[in-house]
């Protein structure tokens, strides 16, 4: 009996960035700390009305943060943020350019103007089998109060270069520190066929299907919380 091969997403960097840039994990490994000290439930807040479970024990929260792939910051990053945001300069620890501008004109009218765009240098070319994209995106459930990196899809099945990752440096003016091995990018691999090839289908539901609604609906709310009643003696 022949077993399918998984597809696989395959991570390449040059033989000299070896063991010096951060690598590329798998997003279950690099959940952060507030999230991972996170008790399931807190009994300290149990009541009457209130069963104290917490967003650990939500699972569309915890699967939007561990799905795909995290790339990490290659090397440390310094920003220096002046004038209101308008003036960026950048500096690293790495003898390969991190960081440089991006085009103002391929994003006018942006709404993070005036603040410039720039782009984080990548040194990992991203290989998916045929038929695989991947969307960029800022890590999920991470705010970050010092870069807003943009989203993209790339057809990485294709491209077989290092891609990019533009910014837009949110910080307060000063001098801002990115460690080596930041969360920098989530990585989602997903089959195109299973997107391009849906067709829209905008209608009011039919009673099937919103009896079905409702009864998930219903079960889900019962598992998630319980309902405030407060009895009182009568006079």
């Amino acid at each position: 009996m022949f077993r399918r091969r998984r597809p696989t997403i395959t991570f390449t960097c040059s033989p000299e960035d070896k063991g010096v840039i951060a690598e590329p994990v798998p997003a279950r490994q690099a959940l952060p700390g507030w999230f991972r000290e996170l008790p399931g439930t807190d009994r300290s807040v149990v009541s009457a009305t209130d069963n104290g479970l917490t967003v650990k024990r939500c699972m569309p929260f915890l699967d939007a943060m561990t799905t795909g792939w995290i790339v990490p910051l290659a090397a440390t990053v310094r920003l220096e943020v002046r004038d209101g945001g308008t003036s960026v300069t950048a500096g690293w620890e790495l003898d390969k350019e991190m960081v440089s501008p991006h085009g103002v004109f391929q994003v006018a009218g942006n709404p993070w103007e005036p603040r410039p765009p720039m782009k984080f240098h990548n040194f990992w070319t991203i290989t998916t089998p045929p038929g695989w994209s991947c969307l960029f995106v800022a890590p999920v459930n991470r705010p970050d109060d010092l870069v807003d990196v943009l989203g993209g899809v790339v057809d990485t099945d294709t491209y077989r270069s290092p891609i990019n990752f533009p910014f837009v440096a949110t910080a307060p003016d000063g001098v801002h520190v990115l460690e080596r091995g930041r969360p920098l990018v989530q990585v989602v691999p997903f089959r195109r066929d299973t997107t391009s090839g849906l067709r829209g289908d905008v209608r009011v539901a039919t009673d099937e299907e919103a009896a079905l609604a409702r009864s998930i609906h219903r079960r889900t709310r019962a598992s998630e919380g319980w309902y405030r009643r407060e009895a009182r003696a009568s006079r």
